[in-house]
This record gives C-alpha cells, structure tokens and sequence, in this order.
C-alpha cells in the first residue's frame, strides 16, 4: 500500500510556483489517499522563485528595491539574504535571482524581442548585494527573457562597452555584433574581494550549433533571422571579452556559458564561478534522503519532453529518486518529442483532460494539476491490487 509520497516539482512558467504545484499535487494524492505522509519538497532550478525559497529554507530575508527591468523600465524586484541555516555560508551570502529582474514573465508577449531586452538589472541587484557587505553573491539562472550575454549587467556594474567609434553601446543583445572594445577600468572594484557563484544549467553553451541564442532565441520572440544576428553578436561578445578581461575558461563552448541568456558567459567573464544548479540548490533540502523514505515519488514541470534530460529538475529528481530504487510519476502541463526517454521516469501525464486555449490552461494549472494527480493516482492503485498475471 502506498502511504508515503514524496512530492518535488518545479514551477509552471507564468503559472504555478513550485510551491503551488507541490500544494496542488498533495491535495490530489489525499483524495485517493486521504491519511498520507505527504512529503512536500518544491524545488526552483535558478529561475524564478529561487531567491524566496533559499530564504524561506535557510532563515533568511528578502530586500526589496527597485531596479531596471528587461525592458529598460524600473520593476520592483528583490534579492536574499541567506540565514545561518545555509550551507553557503550564513548570512554572509546573498541570492540574486536574474528572473526577478530579467526574467521571462516580465516581458508581455507583444513586447518579446530578445534582441532588445537587458540584463541591466542584474547587475544592479548585484551591487545592492554589494552594498550590505556580503563576502558571497550567488546568482541564480533561468526563466530569462534576455539574450545579451549578460552585457547589461556588467554595464550596470560599470563597465563600458564601446563600438569602433568610442562610443557606449545601448543596451540590448542585438547591439553585440557592434561591439569592439570593453573598457573595464570603472568595474565595482568590491567584485574583486567577493566569492561569485553561479547557479546554472551546464547544458546550456554561448555559441556554436547549440548556442544559447538558437536554442532559446525562438521561445523568447526571436524571428528566425533575430536568431542569426543575435548568434553573430554572442560570437562577437565571446571574442572581446576573452581579448579585453583577464578571462580564464572557455567562454565559446564552456559549460553554463549560455545561461539566461549567455548572462553566464558575462559573469564568468568577471571571475564568477559557472556551478552545475542542483549541486547548489539542493544540497541544502537533504533530497536524497527524503526521496529515499517515500513509497512513490512525484515530480512536475511546465513540458516534459527530449530537453527535460538535459537539467530539468524532473530529470534531477527522477536520477536521485533512482539511486534509492524509488518509483517516479511525472506530470507535466505539456507532453512533446521525447517525453518517454526521461530515465528513471516510470510513469508520466500531462494534466490537461481536453484541448483548451493555453490562456485557459494557466489560470486553471492548479486545479488541473490536482485533478490529474488524482487521476494518476487511482490507475496506479488499481494496477497495484490488480492479482499478478491478470489483464487482457
């Protein structure tokens, strides 16, 4: 009989928070089950979210301030500081979420060109962290809605990206293939004294057939001749900085150089360190344990599909659910190409039980994320007291 379940989704983009997908699971398992041990264990992978969630599990806060959004127009946004329940060092590290500032979400869909969107405010998140006297910012990445190559952030911490002529660069990743030299001599001089980590997809490349801007330019707004030109400027990016910085890795290929956007490459561009996300994100949640203790394990994300295997925290859960011979039941808003090869996935749905308008499906992820885990539920009840060899 099934009785402990442990319940670790991601967050449905522009939808559900992982926290609102985990509730939303767990009132589905105790329908069918109604006196469960409900395990709830909301993961966020760098995007959105992450900031709150390290806060909430390490004691921490969140600061509020303004900064520039994507689209070059003030938002409200926030960063963290860490609690002494952190294994990152207590209250000394601070969490700067780039989707907070620069993500997705903040772009309406008539407004997405990611030829023009900036992460300028990263950078400024960066130095408020700065300014409270931490000794350690982790950046979290995911849920961009730029493709400038982190070029915005580092203007904002003052550095001066100039073309052929002398003259700054407006902002922008379509501005990139203009670019001829960065005068980095105005850099925040506190970035030399502080630990910059990077918590980022390591599938994720700058350049090259699998660039960040081919792979992701689309989903941001770019046309197909948008993809080229902002490829070409990424090239272009790559070459002046690894020229005019002291750069030490492989910023064309290297792994995590094309998260948010290529915001990876630019940071790493100023000594920050590109770290495989969970190895960061998790360690803190004793996952492994917690998977290890449930009967069945359930995992949730926005598409499952052929890049799910590629860091996407379905994926992390099912490879860590298995080293402990757990099963794994994925839901998914959304099943494409390839959603069957997800190693140590045993089971998956999508959660939507007819065709509907996708405006329609965001509004209701919740209840259809309740309703199709209890669906899930009952056939796997029903196959479990099924006698051995019975069926047609």
């Amino acid at each position: 009989m099934l009785t402990r379940f442990a319940v670790a989704p991601s967050g449905f983009k522009e939808s559900l928070s992982a926290q609102a997908a985990a509730d939303a699971i767990a009132a589905g398992v105790r329908r069918v089950v109604p006196d469960a041990e409900v395990d709830l264990i909301p993961l966020v992978d760098g995007g959105e979210g992450t900031a709150r969630a390290l806060a909430s599990a390490t004691g921490g806060r969140l600061v509020a301030l303004p900064a520039t959004g994507p689209l070059g127009e003030p938002v409200g946004t926030h960063f963290a500081l860490l609690g002494s329940g952190s294994g990152l060092g207590s209250a000394e590290t601070a969490v700067v979420e780039m989707a907070a500032v620069a993500g997705l979400s903040l772009v309406p869909h008539g407004l997405r060109d990611p030829g023009a969107t900036t992460t300028y405010g990263v950078g400024e998140l960066i130095r408020a962290a700065l300014d409270t006297g931490v000794r350690r910012i982790l950046v979290g990445c995911g849920d961009s809605g730029t493709s400038d190559g982190g070029a915005g952030a580092l203007q904002a911490l003052g550095a001066r990206l100039l073309d052929e002529v002398g003259f700054e660069l407006p902002q922008g990743g379509r501005e990139l293939t203009r670019l001829h030299h960065i005068d980095p001599k105005g850099l925040d001089p506190r970035l030399a004294h502080t630990e910059l980590l990077v918590a980022c997809n390591p599938y994720n490349v700058l350049c090259g057939e699998r660039g960040v801007a081919r792979v992701f330019g689309p989903q941001k707004g770019a046309t197909s001749a948008q993809v080229e030109e902002l490829s070409e400027g990424l090239e272009n990016w790559a070459y002046v900085l690894t020229r005019d910085l002291p750069v030490t890795c492989d910023l064309y290929g290297g792994p995590g150089t094309g998260a948010s956007g290529g915001l990876g490459a630019g940071l790493a561009a100023l000594g920050g360190r590109l770290l495989p996300r969970f190895d960061v994100l998790l360690d803190h949640l004793d996952l492994d344990a917690r998977l290890a203790r449930a009967d069945l394990v359930l995992t949730a994300e926005g598409a499952l599909d052929h890049q799910t295997p590629r860091g996407k925290v379905p994926a992390e859960v099912a490879r860590r659910a298995k080293l402990n011979g757990r099963p794994v039941l994925a839901l998914a808003g959304t099943l494409g190409e390839g959603a069957h090869t997800v190693p140590g996935v045993d089971a998956f749905t999508g959660i939507l039980p007819a065709p509907m308008a996708l405006a329609e499906a965001l509004v209701r992820a919740s209840e259809l994320l309740t309703d199709a885990t209890e669906r899930a539920l009952r056939m796997i009840l029903l196959g479990a007291g099924l006698p051995r060899g019975a069926g047609v």
